[in-house]
């Protein structure tokens, strides 16, 4: 009985370190009360974006969902829509966050003359009764630039996977959904009917679940059975609010670089803002669908040293671990091909009946997998001359091997791999015998430079 309390209690701790313990603790069991609607992360930025030199009066007619789109059930559909229709609401609150922009009533247009109408009418009334001059109307605004746009698609379960295992009785499994929401902008002249600017944000939302149960008999007739676990689910309305205000920066950003609009800031501080928007537009022009980031970062000269362990396979037992170090470069084809070259100094051993010192030069084809990304595996393989310290003896060799590279910047990387080389004789330990030729490894850790510009990469 002790072992299955422990089971249970091992099953339920796993799940409360999972989720890192905020939602499971955090469970709704009392009513709560109306409370202010939550920021995002863009909000704080328009918030904190320098004045302009004057704000934009902007007319918003409609900003809506396009998409037609209904929300997904396990039984397909239902007629909720998957997205909110007061995306215009949203972006009105948006370009008034910003202060870059005096926003007009404009989607319930008709409701605004009506009640002027009825203003002006009792005004007329009331004047005839009393003899009294009422001043006019003032005029409305008039929109120097119409905002246009909408959701104009949601994309659902482009990612779905999870991960689940049991064992006696005892299991967990974890599941999660990602959808995706894409949204555009454009500024229109009034005056001209020209489009001055377009802007195309997206955004996903990621569904969880998590849970773990226990069913098991601990004894005759006596089932014990457990269960825990919790789904989390992104706000669609928060992602279309993070959306639409990202779009507003974008605009703005944009505007600035193009001289649409002006800022009431030093030059230095507008310079910043405009480069650091241009790095993050670099990288979103980089990114592949599910956020694959492909940077070219890898330059096409580089020059690597490594240092670790060699140890011989031959004709004599117990063979010991001894040094390897290494000095080479290399040079790359394309992203994901390169050769390199190499000199190698390294000791083979085999306890007290061999010790012997050797050089050898290597020229291998190398593949790095994920040339785009800080983290790579590869590939390599090619062929070697092998002298000892005397150069009394030379042997040719075919390595090939594979590790991991990690850029710590896009100039200097480290990386661990492992080599195995097969000789073309049986006499690298001195000893000629059985039909296998001698073999020796290598496990090395390096650190790699990079010269000149990146190689760049195939649109």
């Amino acid at each position: 009985m002790y072992n299955t309390f422990y089971k249970v209690s091992i099953v339920i701790s796993c799940v409360l370190l999972l989720s890192g313990c905020g939602t499971y603790f955090n469970q709704p069991i009392t009513i709560e009360k109306a409370k202010i609607g939550e920021d995002t992360e863009i909000t704080k930025t328009l918030r904190g974006f320098p004045l302009p030199t004057e704000p934009v009066v902007v007319g918003v007619y409609k900003f809506r969902d396009q998409t037609g789109q209904y929300k997904p059930t396990e039984g397909g559909s239902t007629f909720s829509t998957a997205v909110t229709q007061g995306a215009t609401t949203i972006l009105i609150k948006a370009l008034e966050d910003s202060k870059w922009f005096v926003p007009i009533e404009r989607e319930n247009l008709s409701n605004l003359l009506n009640e002027r109408n009825i203003i002006r009418s009792t005004r007329k009334e009331y004047n005839k009764t009393n003899n009294t001059q009422e001043p006019q109307l003032p005029p409305l605004l008039y929109a120097g630039i119409i905002l246009e746009g909408g959701i104009i698609s949601y994309d659902s379960n482009i990612i779905t996977g999870g991960l689940g295992a049991r064992y006696f009785g005892v299991g967990g499994s974890t599941r999660y959904r990602q959808d995706r929401i894409t949204v555009y902008l454009r500024a229109v002249s009034t005056s001209s009917g020209k489009i001055l600017k377009t802007v195309y944000v997206s955004k996903t939302i990621l569904s969880q679940a998590l849970d773990a149960n226990f069913f098991r008999y601990v004894k005759f007739k006596r089932l014990l059975e457990a269960e825990t676990g919790f789904t989390k689910n992104e706000p669609a309305q928060m992602a279309v609010t993070e959306a639409i205000e990202k779009a507003v920066e974008s605009l703005i950003i944009e505007g600035v670089e193009d001289k649409l609009w002006t800022v009431n800031a030093e030059p230095e501080s507008v310079k910043k803002l405009v480069d650091t928007y241009k790095a993050e537009k670099e990288e979103a022009q980089n990114t592949a669908l599910y956020d694959r980031y492909f940077k070219e970062r890898r330059s096409k000269k580089s020059i690597f040293i490594k240092g670790g362990t060699s140890i011989i396979s031959g004709d004599l037992n117990n063979p010991e671990l001894s040094y390897s170090a290494k000095l080479g470069a290399r040079w790359y084809f394309n992203p994901y091909i390169n050769v390199n070259a190499s000199l190698s100094k390294f000791e083979l051993s085999n306890q007290a009946s061999f010790s012997k010192g050797f050089n050898a030069v290597d020229l291998n084809t190398e593949i790095s997998f994920l040339p785009f990304e800080k983290l790579s595996p590869f590939l390599y393989g090619g062929v070697g001359v092998v002298n000892d310290d005397n150069f009394d003896n030379t042997s040719i060799k075919f390595q090939y091997g594979g590790g991991i590279e990690y850029l710590i910047s896009d100039k200097v990387g480290i990386s661990i791999d492992a080599t195995h080389n097969l000789m073309l004789n049986d006499e690298l330990d001195g000893v000629v015998q059985g039909k296998r030729d001698d073999q020796y490894f290598n496990f090395s850790l390096g650190l790699n430079w990079y010269f000149g510009n990146a190689v760049k990469r195939k649109k």
